[in-house]
């Protein structure tokens, strides 16, 4: 089992790979014709909703006592879960665009 501090570095580094490519997706939706730029800024709500819990659930991971942060990596994890599968709804949507 990997340790905290390792787990919050992978934790973060899938965040901040996620917020690079919704990042591409959000100049997308600005260029969006109308009736696209709606569905668009729906995936990208959603997809800030999950990144921002996922950010939550790393904070409250690094200030977590070094015997509660594995009972606590399961909410983290399952927030990851939450958020990888909304990142690939919104992929579906704007790689098909």
């Amino acid at each position: 089992m990997m340790n905290r501090d390792a787990y919050v570095k992978k934790l973060k580094d899938q965040i901040d790979q996620w917020n690079a490519e919704s990042k591409k997706w959000e100049a997308k939706a600005k260029e969006a014709q109308a009736t696209m730029k709606g569905e668009y800024e729906k995936q990208l709500s959603t997809l800030h909703s999950r990144r921002d819990e996922a950010m939550y659930q790393m904070k409250l991971l690094q200030g977590a006592s070094t015997d509660a942060w594995q009972d606590m990596m399961k909410g983290t994890d399952q927030a990851l879960k939450s958020m990888q599968e909304a990142f690939n709804r919104a992929r579906s949507h704007f790689d098909k665009k």
